[in-house]
């Protein structure tokens, strides 16, 4: 790809603007460690949930969506939908609670929930775990993805591209380590809205290219008679399918939402989620925030990156790598007008970098807040814990480096990791509602979940990229970690009164799980018709997404009466929602007896 003088200095005003957000908020971020990583808890709901979304948006994001599109069709995203009703129990009952806990990150709330040496073991090796080796594997995967974007655009060999994205990962590193969270957020902002327009833009050009609507559906329709194996815009997998069969279906949606621990949807919430949760400046932001991420998430962005995937299968229907289609269209003179190209460069760069800022902030704040600050160092100065931050934002990302370029030895190792968090889920559900689990539950839930899907997998040879294997993986891990913590849980002692109590009325969970805390305090138990509310709410959240992300797509590819029905379903959905909210704030308004 050949760049302009006009296309470059697009590239340098969009880094300009970047690096003009981040001094700015410079000054915030110096206060102190609630500054740096929560924005003085004073964000606002929009900017909370705009920035999840942005964070979600990677460099690698559309290319894999294209992939998957190529080979399995506009189904192979159930691997990402199914996760929906996560999202929505986060959203409905487990955002106002976070917002409660007054945590800095989401480990932290080990020790506030429970108590003694189990409870400091336990938030320390989560901070060190996941702030370091699982948020650098994350920022390699992100790394290794522009690597391959700047080798297509620019005709880069892989030392070239190695130097291009250090300096485009020194910068993100550079006004992340001087603004703190307020400039990742607003930077995710200002990058939300350049790469979504940019992938609507190519949408647009990628299917005028083969002709339009109704020529793409047609000539995916040919392609995939040829070749026997379905339709590529069936909204559903078949019950035969070979990549998806049932079992693996019912996995996904019945199974994994709910059982497995893996960044960025963690059961309850988590990560980065929690993170922009905690910053929200009231409850009600931190759900309004999360409600946007997951429907902006689930039901706006899919279908741009949906439409260039089909277009890409169309227009270069013999390409080998499938996943770089998606770069091939915007390279493509015939395709994307050259002139745009320099900002479709700055949407990739902003992708890039949205997904880097937010991984460093929040890897950086597992490492000082919960070790640096719980073990080493408790009574420091905030800005000695500020200066700390910044330092450990640097060091992540030249590990990250490091990892980038090691990536290959270890693509089966994250393979693992993603397979060894089944079962834990159930725990980081139900801790906040029954009083009887204690530290050594997540302990034994996350020892268990590691050594059965092990075993498994390089004793008994169960391959996690079969379908059926996984499907297998996922249930055998599930149900022997379902008892193996279950049993810890009865055969060692629970968290003490006065741990139970405080976290109670503190956080102040609901159902009937919590009852006797509630007596020991000399309280009217919560009563679980508020948690009913919020299920309820949950279930309507689901419908208001997939009715919208299949409203869309059925005026797009199929029938525009059934699209326009199923968008009237989703708008009641979002009714109902809002009588409910009305009703459950006008409930907590009310004086207790």
């Amino acid at each position: 790809m050949t760049l302009t003088i006009l296309d470059w200095s697009v590239i340098a005003a969009y880094f300009l603007l970047n690096l003009a957000i981040g001094l700015y908020y410079a000054r915030r971020a110096r206060g102190s460690t609630i500054d740096f990583f929560l924005s003085g808890r004073n964000v606002p709901w929009w900017l909370a949930g705009t920035s999840m979304v942005a964070t979600t948006f990677a460099a690698d994001t559309p290319l894999v969506v294209t992939g998957i599109v190529s080979r399995y069709g506009i189904a192979g995203n159930w691997l990402w939908w199914s996760m929906a009703a996560s999202g929505m129990l986060t959203v409905f009952v487990y955002a106002r609670l976070w917002r409660r806990s007054g945590v800095m990150t989401d480990v932290e709330f080990a020790e506030l929930r429970y108590a003694g040496k189990p409870a400091a073991f336990l938030r320390g090796f989560r901070a060190l775990y996941l702030g370091i080796p699982i948020n650098c594997i994350i920022i390699g995967w992100v790394n290794l993805a522009m690597m391959k974007i700047l080798q297509i655009t620019l005709g880069l060999n892989q030392s070239q591209a190695l130097v291009a994205l250090v300096a485009l990962l020194l910068f993100t590193a550079f006004y992340t380590t001087i603004s703190g969270l307020w400039g990742v957020l607003v930077t995710d902002l200002f990058q939300f809205v350049l790469k979504m327009g940019m992938v609507v833009a190519l949408a647009f050009f990628a299917v005028r290219a083969v002709g339009g609507l109704a020529a793409l559906k047609m000539k995916v329709a040919a392609l995939d008679a040829g070749a026997g194996a379905g339709s590529r815009l069936d909204f559903f997998p078949s019950t035969d399918s070979a990549w998806m069969p049932a079992v693996t279906l019912f996995v996904y949606l019945g199974v994994n939402w709910w059982a497995s621990w893996y960044p960025g949807a963690e059961p309850g919430g988590g990560g980065y989620v929690a993170q922009r949760i905690f910053s929200a400046r009231t409850e009600r932001d931190g759900l309004f925030a999360t409600l946007w991420f997951n429907i902006a998430h689930y039901a706006v962005r899919p279908w741009p990156w949906i439409l260039t995937a089909l277009a890409s299968i169309v227009l270069y229907p013999t390409l080998v790598d499938k996943e770089s289609g998606y770069v091939r269209t915007l390279m493509d003179p015939q395709v994307f007008p050259p002139a745009l190209r320099g900002i479709m460069l700055a949407a990739f760069a902003a992708a890039y970098m949205s997904t880097i800022g937010t991984q460093l902030n929040w890897g950086a704040s597992y490492v000082v807040n919960d070790c640096y600050r719980r073990f080493i160092r408790r009574r420091g100065a905030e800005r000695e814990y500020v200066l700390v931050s910044q330092v450990v934002t640097v060091l992540l990302m030249l590990a990250s480096i490091w990892v980038t370029l090691h990536l290959g030895s270890i693509e089966q190792a994250w393979k693992l990791l993603i397979v060894t968090g089944a079962g834990t889920g159930t725990v980081l559900l139900l801790r906040w509602f029954w009083w009887r689990i204690n530290a050594w539950s997540e302990v034994s839930a996350m020892a268990a979940a590691a050594a059965v899907s092990l075993f498994l997998q390089l004793v008994l040879k169960w391959d996690s990229d079969r379908p059926r294997d996984f499907a297998y993986i996922m249930m055998a891990t599930v149900g022997i970690t379902t008892i193996v913590w279950l049993m810890v849980t009865w055969l060692t002692p629970p968290e003490s009164e006065a741990t139970l109590m405080a976290f109670y009325q503190k956080v102040r969970p609901q159902g009937l799980g919590w009852a006797r805390v509630a007596r020991a305090i000399g309280v009217a138990p919560t009563g679980s018709s508020s948690l009913v509310r919020q299920i309820t709410n949950a279930v309507l959240g689901c419908v208001l997404v997939y009715s919208a992300l299949f409203g869309v797509g059925e005026i797009l590819l199929r029938s525009v009466l059934i699209g326009i029905g199923l968008l009237a379903v989703s708008a009641l959905a979002a009714f109902a929602i809002a009588r409910n909210l009305d009703t459950e704030e006008a409930f907590q308004q009310q004086p207790s007896s």
